[in-house]
């Protein structure tokens, strides 16, 4: 198995002392207090407070509104879980490394709200999830057989953390995606599962020659054009509605692509569907196109907290999105590749937070 130097280090030897090894186990099993601890610690501004200025219980109490009795047991479970720490000659709570990263860090946050808001309670069928094959956890927002097909329908803040979620990895890399996209000039786009055109609208901007068709669910493109509808440059984005799920819908055949765009979507579907997805992308190539495939694989990270990260977000796809598909190794994505009649030309890595695009062409 392929890994990253740094990746390999943690995931190839077992370097904890059994003290420290027993105490993780035991912050594992009780994983659910730490995390619900740890977001209030956030949500009521208490590390907050804590950043400015230590504080005895008594002051952040106060200071938070909390009886002395709620704000102790926050302040004491904190103290356990690492986020604060305490001078035993002042008793006074401080920050800890581990609390500011919780409350500065952008992607530590985006990850707490993305898995309260939209993991939370339906983790509680990821049993059932993993032993059928379908993600049992999304029927406590409706009877949608993916979360995608109920996205416009999802209650506003369980959007609001989706969409945060999604927005954040991706955004985060478009400026260092657009210059190897337009790398050939091309003049014809295709964004396959385009969302709400965040991309489509950089590429319309970047270069004012330059069509994008966003391949997508109909009900996608409505969000789609609902948040493009205000852009001067919306006249060169265009839909085409189809679900790519069945394997008889097709690529639109008259639009010949310079370039065939997928960030952060072939995840969303099992090897047999993205083997599918590729072979219908080959069909529409010619020996002049490429496919830029943009994806944060897990292997190829330069530090082991985004593989953590990545192979966690492997557990929404199971119980929450469709049950039948995963963040990829790139081992695995060139696998499919090959078997679909592509192979894989260049590989830029690092890009945003932790993005590698995959550059291919027909084989």
């Amino acid at each position: 198995m392929h890994l990253f130097p740094n990746i390999e280090k943690v995931y190839t030897k077992d370097k904890l002392s059994a003290t420290e090894a027993q105490r993780l186990a035991e912050f594992i099993a009780f994983g659910p207090m730490v995390f619900e601890v740890s977001r209030l610690m956030c949500k009521l501004g208490i590390l907050d407070a804590l950043r400015d200025a230590p504080m005895t219980l008594q002051e952040v109490a106060q200071k938070s509104g909390l009886s002395k009795y709620a704000a102790q047991v926050l302040l004491e479970a904190s103290l356990s879980i690492g986020t604060v720490i305490i001078d035993p000659e002042t008793d006074q709570f401080h920050l800890s490394k581990t609390g500011w990263f919780l409350l500065t860090d952008p992607a530590t946050r985006v990850n707490m709200d993305f898995n309260h808001d939209v993991n939370y309670e339906g983790l509680f069928h990821l049993e059932e999830a993993i032993k059928e094959g379908r993600p049992a956890g999304l029927e406590h927002f409706g009877p949608w057989p993916t979360l995608y097909m109920g996205l416009s329908s999802l209650p506003p803040q369980v959007q609001k953390s989706w969409f945060g979620f999604d927005h954040f990895y991706s955004d985060h890399s478009f400026d260092e995606a657009l210059p190897i996209v337009f790398a050939g000039n091309p003049r014809r786009i295709m964004d396959v599962g385009g969302n709400t055109g965040r991309f489509a609208q950089r590429c319309v901007a970047h270069d004012p020659n330059v069509e994008v068709t966003i391949v997508d669910l109909p009900q996608q493109l409505e969000l789609m054009r609902k948040a493009t509808a205000e852009d001067p440059n919306a006249g060169r984005i265009h839909g085409f509605g189809t679900d790519l799920l069945n394997p008889n819908n097709a690529f639109p055949q008259d639009l010949h692509p310079d370039v065939i765009w997928m960030s952060q979507f072939l995840d969303c579907f099992s090897e047999e569907q993205v083997l599918s997805i590729l072979q219908r992308a080959r069909d529409v190539m010619d020996a002049d196109s490429r496919l830029l495939i943009m994806e944060t694989t897990w292997d190829r990270q330069k530090y082991e907290p985004a593989s953590f990260c990545l192979t966690m977000t492997s557990v929404y796809f199971t119980v929450m999105a469709n049950g039948n598909s995963k963040m990829f190794h790139s081992d695995d994505l060139a696998r499919l590749l090959q078997e679909a009649g592509l192979q894989v030309e260049t590989v830029y890595d690092g890009l945003g937070q932790g993005h590698s695009i995959f550059v291919c062409k027909i084989r």
